[in-house]
């Protein structure tokens, strides 16, 4: 029995209902990515449209009814298991019924590993040289995969339609010649024409705001289990008109309750994200309130500081109804780090450097690199950091 898979592109920018989703998840013993006969369903896995999140029964079936979303679909792996074509298939909301099937193959996952945190690549022709320093530590680390938290392309932000997506195309190719899986979320700069000042560009274009980013990446915000740890992508950029802030929307959030409630809950959470829930950045960065780089932001008329999550302690209290060991970020292009204990559950809240290049604040020569971290049972190390030279 063969399913074909639905991939048919929908430009939608705001929540849009469609008649339900349906489909199985199957472990794909030959990975021919075709349900054959004898492959059977895989119970218990988690299916959501980045709106609601059901599972998958005995026999590996779900049913995602009257779906609201962005147009994808997608799955959390489970431990032990990899997608093999994709985590996620774009659907059309506008059919009254759509069937996606998810084949899986199964993988060894150890129970000591390897990854690499990597942040604002910033790719461009002109910085292509610092792709190929991360790729030779990418090489030499043989991480089981690599996340890259934000800030992936120059800038989709300020500019047209086709520089936008030349260095998304760019980027997208660079990042297929690594090896591990890259797992990648949105940074300011992947918010397409917002600037409209200098991009040009209208809020009626079908790629306006995060359409481009989902148009070549995907769910900006998803999840997936690997080595008995829950790793959480969360897109922690808002835009309000033409300027963006750190925050986490109402749709993210309710999503992220029932992501969490559809896993144990003893299973340990890692979140990578852009914009950080808190940083030292701040105070590096001062507060001015006018310019491209202006520091403060009015947010549904209340001036916050916009290069940290505005929600941050809201978006927490969800993440402590699990063990919340690390949560990972970029934006600030330097290593920072620290500790925050509450109730009992000590939390470490890190970001690493940018891989574009070194920079300065002040005083401050801030390097280059990434952050290689070991995972062992469960446990998580504090990581070293590796500079690009």
């Amino acid at each position: 029995m063969k399913h074909l898979f639905v991939l048919l592109f929908c430009a939608g920018s705001l929540l849009a209902q469609a008649g339900s989703i349906s489909g199985m998840v199957f472990n794909d013993a030959n990975g021919n990515g075709i349900r054959d006969t004898g492959e059977t369903g895989m119970k218990g896995v988690a299916v959501s449209d980045q709106v609601n999140v059901v599972i998958t029964d005995a026999n590996g079936f779900y049913n995602l009814p009257n779906s609201k979303g962005f147009g994808y679909v997608f799955i959390t792996q489970p431990n032990g298991f990899k997608a093999q074509r994709s985590y996620f298939q774009k659907v059309d909301l506008g059919l009254s019924a759509v069937h996606v099937d998810f084949a899986l193959v199964k993988v060894n996952t150890p129970t000591q590993f390897k990854f690499i945190h990597a942040s604002d690549t910033h790719i461009s022709e002109k910085s292509l040289d610092r792709i190929t320093r991360f790729h030779a530590v990418i090489d030499s680390v043989r991480p089981d995969f690599v996340l890259v938290t934000g800030d992936l392309v120059k800038d989709a932000l300020r500019v047209g339609e086709k520089e936008a997506t030349s260095l998304y195309e760019l980027y997208k190719n660079e990042m297929a010649k690594v090896g591990p899986t890259v797992w990648n979320v949105p940074g300011n700069h992947e918010i397409f024409g917002i600037e409209r000042e200098l991009s040009k560009v209208s809020p009626d274009h079908p790629l306006y705001g995060r359409k481009m980013y989902r148009s070549y990446f995907g769910p900006d915000y998803y999840s997936f289990n690997y080595g008995g740890i829950h790793w959480v992508a969360l897109n922690s950029l808002d835009y309000d008109d033409m300027w963006y802030y750190g925050g986490i929307d109402s749709v993210q959030r309710e999503w992220l309750k029932k992501d969490l409630a559809a896993q144990p809950a003893k299973m340990p959470v890692v979140t990578f994200q852009h914009v950080p829930f808190f940083s030292g950045g701040i105070s590096l960065a001062g507060y001015t309130e006018s310019g491209l780089g202006r520091t403060l932001e009015k947010e549904k008329g209340k001036l916050k500081f916009r290069h940290v999550v505005g929600n941050a302690h809201e978006i927490i209290t969800i993440l402590q109804s699990h063990p919340f060991p690390l949560a990972l970020a970029g934006h600030h292009h330097a290593r920072q780090w620290f500790f925050l204990e509450t109730e009992g559950q000590q939390t470490r809240f890190e970001q690493t450097a940018a891989v574009v290049g070194p920079g300065a604040e002040g005083a401050f020569k801030i390097p280059s690199g990434v952050v290689v971290y070991t995972v062992n049972n469960g446990e998580i190390d504090e990581g070293y950091f590796v500079k690009l030279k």
